[in-house]
């Protein structure tokens, strides 16, 4: 398949229709001044391949393509191709029929494009598949060679050489398909990833779900089944209850009737007593009148003391209260104390941390300033330098302004420095007048110095003496903080011990020792107590529960005798069970059917007391509880190890349904229990907390209190410290006055001065050294940035994006420092308000405790004056009380008498009444009784067929050993479960999670399906990889030996050669070797242009020698070549690549002159135009071949 025609029209700089026909099959050349659209040809063919990068073909978008870019009136480009396809052999799959293809591709304004072949409408893939097919990839054009494509092989590294090699071998598809299979496998991961999300988000959820349904709805109708047993036995018990009542007989009633007759003949007689009594206390009583005596008087001084007494009362509990605020006061202003201590330290530690990191702050902000300098410098510098204008106004150009400024800086830096010498020079002179006269002085007041040296030792020495306690306050202050801090720890572990211990209340197992001498260890516990469970079975807790049953509240202990002295005599609050371990004997699954359970159920079956902690002592217990009883993972488990002929033993599952061997399945609720065990374990984790954290205070305690004499010995000395310190200061401000004192005074500040100063010239005289240093680095510079300018100031560029890059890390940090400094001022200063505060709450405090204290006094008073009249009442009363008694005596028995008789007539109308309430319930009883039968059987019809049955032993109705108060309740918990589940219920949840289980079957299978489809892939990436390794080493040899060849031919008696990188292989890589003159080369870089420009063209043409493409097109790679190695290149297309077309545009005569068809551009009118004609080669050799004919 050849070119044989190609029209183009409205496409780039060929506006009208413009047909080039008479197409070689070999060699084609095209040549034309530079701009007369001669690489537009080339172009055009690319573009009707289909290419789709338009950059190769210099365009940014389609409408580039476009004549004018649709300015000029053409609204559309059109380029067709037409192939000549004789040639079935090489023929494009699917045309092999066809003897000519014609391709026609269009772009409108716009931007769309259409396709055309042999006259039909086809789409880009279609026409891209079709070029494919014949090696003609436009998108991955090997047979296409553009002007660029030489200098970009010369820098090409060794892998990049080796993907030329792999695309001519053809490896390049495989490994597209690696690519894709490696695609497909992350796409099917994503597949599985997705399923199994499906899984955990929307199936397993909903599973979960649905069987909880299920589970409530076989709950609904077991509860519902047992419900309807329960009425039924209730409501026969209550109906035969009611029959017998009517059955009895009236014996019992009339029998009641005459006891009432007479108890009322006996009220009748003790009342005619007590008219008798009442005359007889009306007797004596006027007799009392008689004598005047009254208590009138005694009921005044009873008054009066109870008036006493009250206000008494009134003020001692007014006086309590004061009491108490005192106290409380005294509370708030230690609190109060405390409290300022630990602002004054805050603030004092706060005021360190601050001035630390105040500075911190003041340096890195000065580093900041400083680079924000430089980079503002450096910016207007290059701005200066770029477009001589300074970036702000009144500053000159460039450097010239900064190397003014340095000299500046240096001129004033030697100023500095003169000036301070001077000042320096006075300095030492006044130094050298005053130390005469100090001497003198200090030769003067010698007694006062010696009184401040002796001071000063003496409170060395006791400084020394401080430093040698083994004690400091920091450390006392710690402890107490300690102290405080697991008190308070300890506080709330008492409260959460409190709260569990009330929610576990049905363990509160207490007793008193029945004797002195009891032993109280020899009661274990409540077996819930004395179990320990590891996290790791805490899911197990449920069945271990289910397991136990009420066993779990038993209590364990020592042997029967002491079972029997606590229910005698340990005033036991309840009714509880007792274990006496030397009463029971355990059971234990054997070995052997617990080893057969593991093997049914590998890592999912555990026996129920291996998965429990407990001490030794009480291991029969537990073995008797806990040894004949297996915990399984599932229902499913439980099934397979209970129903087992070899094992037959009960189980449990961790959700609680039992499994007994005898054939019954019990569970679907959890027990009342359900996680007690869990949270026996909370009480004991927090009790061991407790028990830790009192040590640690004991500990604590002793520290402190062996600490006391340290302490005290400690204080002690520092107020003396304090003492001689104030002493002291008191010696320095008197001698602070002396002439000694202001002449040393001076002294002092005159050498300080001069080490200032002498610090000031130093820097002075680094600022000038670095100012000359600027000056000379700027001056360097100058001459650098005149010799190199480009370089200098990318230089300059690189360092001030550099510094604005470290400016920008850097602002963060400054502010969060910022931040933190002002976070540090607030805090320092509202803990000086706080202090503040404490200072006035402490004042308010103390004023309230005065006046309470006051206020106390005064009612103590009060209280005392009370008391004595109260006494004094007292005594009148007792007076009066004795005179009265004896004449109140004979009306007391009367009295006495009188009350006793009454009480007899009340007992007795108790009684009437009470037999005469009986009498009346009898009847009533007898007609609810009556109407409750006519009711029942009126509501349930069942009655009358089976209540033949009701009571009858072995039947549904057997009252013999049920209690009906216990089957009441149990029937109204059953309905208000009832009501309960049937909100609940979901009547369609059978039918549901039979769908949701076959969903997820079907999700796990297209799981399996998935990871089979991915084996695969892989297997098959494998295999494409040995291919891809095979197939390269073939091309490699091949490509190497036409590569050494071409080169010969192209620059005779050198050649090159292709080989992996040392110590690699081929799969890593490819080099390219040349020699020249017998001499290996080490590097192309030795290799003159032209030369390396041959290298990159062998190269090329090897590889399109390997496997020849229908067509190849040549855009000026002869552009670095001179005209000896042109023509050798046209010579070597014309006589090697036999069978492909060659397009080659050239501006030289060496290369078109061995073309067989030249094609000419020029520029006619604003638009290009194309001229066929014969190269002179080809017009010498017809001319030599019509001679020859001719002779």
């Amino acid at each position: 398949m050849y070119l044989e025609e190609l029209i183009i029209e409205g496409f780039k700089s060929y506006v009208s229709r413009t047909h080039i026909t008479g197409w070689d099959p070999e060699f084609n050349a095209i040549t034309g001044l530079n701009g007369t659209g001669k690489s537009n040809i080339l172009d055009a063919i690319c573009f009707v391949l289909g290419i789709t990068n338009l950059s190769q073909v210099r365009a940014s978008n389609l409408q580039d393509l476009i004549y004018k870019r649709g300015q000029a009136g053409v609204t559309k480009a059109s380029v067709t191709v037409v192939f000549n396809n004789e040639d079935r052999e090489r023929s494009p799959v699917g045309f092999e029929t066809h003897h000519q293809i014609t391709v026609t591709r269009q772009v409108l304004m716009g931007g769309r494009t259409k396709y055309i072949i042999n006259g039909h409408n086809a789409q880009q893939q279609t026409v891209q598949n079709l070029f494919q097919s014949v090696q003609l990839n436009i998108n991955n054009p090997h047979f296409l060679i553009m002007q660029g494509r030489i200098t970009k092989v010369l820098n090409m590294k060794h892998t990049e050489i080796l993907s030329m090699v792999e695309e001519a071998a053809g490896t390049k598809m495989f490994e597209d398909r690696k690519n894709k299979a490696i695609a497909t496998i992350a796409k099917k991961e994503r597949k599985v990833e997705e399923i199994n999300k499906i899984l955990a988000e929307d199936i397993i959820p909903k599973l979960d779900h649905l069987r909880t349904e299920k589970r409530i709805y076989l709950d609904f109708q077991k509860n519902e089944s047992e419900m309807e047993r329960l009425n039924r036995l209730v409501i026969s018990y209550e109906y035969n209850k009611h029959k017998e009542k009517l059955n009895r007989s009236s014996t019992d009633n009339d029998r009641k009737i005459e006891e009432i007759d007479g108890l009322k003949r006996t009220i009748e007689h003790l009342q005619s007593e007590i008219d008798k009594l009442d005359e007889d206390m009306k007797s004596v009583t006027k007799k009392m009148k008689h004598t005047g005596s009254s208590g009138s008087k005694i009921k005044q001084l009873e008054a009066t003391i109870k008036e006493h007494l009250t206000q008494s009362v009134r003020l001692n509990t007014k006086k309590g209260l004061l009491e108490t605020s005192v106290t409380e006061e005294q509370k708030m202003l230690s609190s109060l104390a405390t409290q300022k201590g630990e602002l004054i330290q805050s603030l004092n530690e706060k005021r360190a941390s601050y001035e630390a990191i105040n500075k911190e702050y003041e340096e890195f902000k000065k580093s900041y300033d400083e680079k924000t300098q430089e980079m503002k410098s450096t910016d207007e510098l290059i701005q200066t330098l770029t477009t001589g204008i300074s970036a702000e106004e009144g500053h000159e150009n460039g450097y010239m302004e900064q190397l003014q400024q340095f000299k500046n800086a240096a001129n004033q830096s030697s100023t500095a420095e003169e000036q301070i010498s001077l000042k320096i020079k006075h300095l030492r002179k006044e130094l050298a007048e005053k130390e005469p006269q100090a001497a003198k002085a200090l030769k003067e007041s010698q007694g006062s110095v010696a009184a401040l040296d002796m001071k000063r030792s003496e409170i060395n020495g006791l400084m020394m003496e401080l430093s040698a306690f083994n004690w400091n306050p920091e450390k006392e202050n710690e402890l107490l903080q300690r102290r405080k801090q697991l008190l308070d720890t300890l506080d709330d572990l008492y409260d959460k011990q409190e709260r569990l211990s009330r929610k576990l209340s049905s363990l509160d197992f207490q007793y008193t020792s029945p004797t002195p001498e009891f032993d109280r260890s020899q009661v274990k516990g409540l077996v819930a107590e004395l179990i320990t469970l590891d996290k790791e079975n805490f899911d197990a807790s449920t069945a271990l529960e289910i397991c136990a049953g009420g066993k779990l509240y038993n209590v364990v202990i020592e042997n029967e005798k002491v079972g029997s002295q606590l229910l005698d005599k340990g005033r036991l609050r309840r009714r509880w069970t007792l274990i006496p371990l030397n009463k029971i004997q355990g059971f234990r699954v054997s070995a052997e059917k617990l080893a057969a359970a593991e093997k049914i159920a590998p890592g999912k079956v555990n026996l129920a007391l291996n998965l429990i902690g407990y001490d030794e002592e009480v291991f029969a217990a537990m073995e008797w509880i806990f040894g004949s009883t297996f915990i399984c993972e599932d229902a499913q488990t439980a099934k397979d190890v209970t129903f087992n002929k070899s094992i037959g033993i009960k189980s449990v599952t961790l959700d609680g349904d039992v499994y007994d061997p005898h054939g019954t399945l019990s569970g679907g609720s959890k027990p009342n229990s359900s996680g007690i065990l869990v949270k026996i374990q909370e009480l004991n984790a927090v009790k061991a907390d407790i028990k830790y954290h009192k040590q640690e205070l004991d500990n604590l305690e002793n520290e402190l209190e062996s600490a006391q004499k340290s302490i005290s010995e400690y204080r002690k000395c520092k107020q003396r410290l304090d003492l001689q310190s104030h002493e002291l200061s008191l010696l320095e401000q008197r001698m602070s006055k002396s002439t000694h004192a202001q002449l040393a005074a001076r002294l002092e500040s005159i050498k300080e001065q001069i080490l200032q100063q002498e610090s000031a010239m130093e820097q002075a005289r680094k600022d000038k050294e670095k100012a000359f240093s600027e000056c000379r680095r700027i001056e360097s510079e100058m001459a650098d940035f005149n010799n190199n300018k480009d370089t200098k100031l990318d230089e300059m560029t690189s360092r001030v994006e550099k510094l604005k890059s470290q400016l920008k890390r850097s602002a963060s940090k400054l502010k969060d420092m910022q931040r933190t400094v002002q976070t540090f001022e607030l805090e320092i200063e509202q803990t000086e308000i706080d202090i503040k505060t404490c200072e006035e709450d402490m004042e308010k405090v103390r004023s309230n405790i005065t006046e309470y204290k006051t206020q106390m006094a005064a009612i103590q008073e009060e209280v005392d004056s009370i008391e004595a009249n109260i006494t004094e009442a007292k005594e009148a009363l007792g007076v009066e009380t004795r005179e009265l008694s004896a004449r109140n005596e004979e009306l007391k028995e009367l009295n006495t008498l009188h009350q006793r008789k009454s009480e007899e007539v009340v007992e007795l109308n108790l009684k009437v009444q009470k037999l005469s309430h009986d009498i009346d319930r009898f009847q009533k009883d007898r007609q609810y009784s009556q109407q409750a039968v006519d009711d029942l059987e009126a509501q349930h019809e069942w009655i009358s067929d089976e209540k033949h049955l009701f009571g009858q032993s072995g039947t549904n109705y057997d009252y013999a050993n049920a209690n009906f108060s216990d089957l009441r309740k149990q029937l109204q918990q059953l309905t208000m479960n009832h009501e309960s589940l049937r909100k609940k219920i979901n009547v369609r949840v059978m039918n549901m999670i039979d769908n949701v289980e076959k969903k997820e079957v079907s999700l796990k299978e297209m799981i399996a399906t998935v990871e089979k489809d991915k084996k695969k892939i892989e297997e098959t990436i494998s295999t494409l990889e040995n291919y891809k390794l095979e197939a390269l080493e073939k091309t490699y040899t091949k490509v190497n030996k036409d590569f050494a060849e071409i080169f010969g031919d192209l620059l005779a008696g050198n050649t090159c050669k292709l080989q992996p990188p040392e110590g690699k292989t081929i799969s890593d890589g490819l080099e390219v070797k040349v020699c020249l003159g017998g001499v290996w080369k080490q590097s192309l870089t030795e290799l003159s242009g032209g030369q390396r420009s041959l290298i990159a063209l062998s190269l090329i043409l090897s590889l399109l020698q390997f496997k020849p493409a229908p067509m190849y097109i040549l855009d000026e790679v002869d552009a670095a070549l001179d005209l000896s190695h042109t023509q050798n290149i046209g010579s070597l297309l014309r006589t090697r690549f036999k069978g492909s077309q060659f397009l080659v545009v050239s501006l030289k005569d060496g290369m078109f002159n061995n073309a067989n068809v030249l094609f000419k551009t020029r520029f006619k009118d604003g638009t290009s135009v194309v001229e066929r004609t014969t190269p002179y080669r080809k017009e010498v050799e017809q001319a030599k071949n019509r001679k020859r004919a001719h002779n």
